[in-house]
């Protein structure tokens, strides 16, 4: 049996982190895909990453898969997938499922928290 604790670190450790700064020069870049994984209620009351696409964890399997009815065109696996959350836990699973999609180049931001402390852009939902 596993903890959210033992499957996050694990995520942790095949998905690379990106700090904000280095982040910050990726925003508008047509080859990049920043992923807001939160529920609509939080990049409601905060905002997000300019033209993130904003799609809640539970859903991003179907979204991803181009095999899939729900599948969305953002969606590239030639892309660099910049993913975050409010903490940095849900990213990090969902960067481990992306690479497991064979997203290659997957990159877990963390909290949208840190983003904003670094003074990095946001658009309001």
């Amino acid at each position: 049996m596993k903890t959210v604790q033992a499957m996050v670190a694990e995520a942790n450790a095949v998905v690379p982190a990106i700090s904000p700064e280095d982040a910050k020069g990726l925003v508008g870049r047509a080859d990049v895909l920043f992923l807001d994984v939160r529920e609509p209620g939080e990049v409601a009351a905060s905002g997000k990453v300019p033209g993130a696409l904003a799609i809640p964890r539970g859903l991003v399997e179907f979204r991803a898969d181009p095999a899939s009815p729900l599948h969305d065109a953002a969606f590239d696996r030639a892309k660099t997938v910049v993913a975050y959350c409010a903490s940095g836990g849900r990213s990090a699973l969902v960067g481990k499922t992306l690479k497991d999609m064979g997203y290659a180049n997957v990159r877990n931001l963390g909290g949208f928290k840190g983003w904003v402390d670094a003074g990095g852009p946001i658009e309001k939902a």
